[in-house]
This record gives structure tokens, C-alpha cells and sequence, in this order.
């Protein structure tokens, strides 16, 4: 039997005797993350699709973070998403080469190089992310702002604690 979708989960539910003990309950912290991020996988394939029918779901996360961060540069970027410069460079190439990503000088250091979004690029992404955002707005509707608001503080405590590993902080939107 599935869980009405307005229904919040219950200890019960996740361990089936009553309260959950702490293996189970992260067992099944463990699973709804894989599940989400599965789903996030997918969506991010789906989106990457709507801005070139070619381009790789990396190469989305790439735009994304140009279009939050600003110009930047191709290392600070690999850093960002947590690849390789090479893998970087050459999704950079080929969103260069659609004209979505342009390189210019950095101001800061003359010899390296700041990537950022084209004017085509920030077209295309505000369509993109507007329609994402529009699908987060349908699925969590009906949730009430305090479960909101409970939800993103625990999503970015899990996510602050991977600085730890050496992941860079991200901004607050």
C-alpha cells in the first residue's frame, strides 16, 4: 500500500514497529535521497535536452552555475560541480560552440580565462529554470510553508556538511 501523497510518513512507517531506530531511520533517509536524486537525474536529462537536443545533462549543471555564479573561471567552475577540468573544458567547447557560453579575459589574472553565459545562454536558461521551477511549484503546492521552510533548513544542513569533504559553500538563493 503506497502513502497518500498529502500524507505526511510516520516513524511507524519507516521501521513498521513503532518509533525508528537510528539505522532505520537513516536507511530510509538513504533511500528517499537515492530515489530523489535519481529523479533529479532524470529531470536533469529532460532539461538539458530543451536547451540543445544534444547537450549532456553535465553541461546543464554547467549553465547553472554560470547563470548563479557569473563569469567565472574554467578550475573554480570544475570545483563547483565537482569534475575534472578536462571533463569541464570540454563541455565548455561545445557550449561555446552553440554560442551558449563565451570566454573572455579575466579581469583579475589577464592570462586566465573567465567563462560566462552569452546573452542566447541567459535566454535559454531563464526559459529552462522557469519551467523547472515551475514543476517544483506543482508537486509541493499543497505543502504548508512551515514543512517548506523545515525542508530546506534540513536540505541545507545535509548539504553544509559536505563541506567538510571540501565541497565549496553554495550561496543562498
Amino acid at each position: 500500500m503506497s502513502t497518500p501523497p498529502d500524507a505526511s510518513p510516520e516513524p511507524a512507517r519507516i521501521s513498521g514497529v513503532g518509533e525508528a531506530s537510528t539505522e532505520d531511520a537513516l536507511a530510509a533517509v538513504e533511500h528517499q535521497l537515492s530515489l530523489l536524486w535519481r529523479r533529479a537525474r532524470s529531470m536533469s536529462q529532460r532539461l538539458s535536452r530543451q536547451v540543445h537536443p544534444e547537450m549532456e545533462p553535465a553541461a546543464y549543471g554547467l549553465l547553472s552555475v554560470l547563470r548563479s555564479e557569473g563569469p567565472i573561471r574554467l578550475t573554480e567552475l570544475a570545483s563547483r560541480i565537482g569534475v575534472g577540468k578536462p571533463s569541464v573544458s570540454r563541455q565548455v567547447a561545445f557550449l561555446e560552440g552553440l554560442g551558449l557560453v563565451s570566454k573572455a579575459a579575466d579581469p583579475l589574472d589577464g592570462r586566465a580565462q573567465a567563462i560566462s553565459l552569452t546573452a542566447k545562454g541567459e535566454e535559454k536558461m531563464h526559459l529552462v529554470q522557469d519551467a523547472r521551477r515551475e514543476v517544483f511549484r506543482e508537486r509541493l503546492a499543497e505543502w504548508p510553508a512551515g514543512e517548506l521552510e523545515a525542508f530546506a533548513g534540513y536540505m541545507a544542513k545535509l548539504n553544509s556538511s559536505y563541506e567538510r569533504d571540501g565541497f565549496p559553500r553554495d550561496e543562498v538563493l
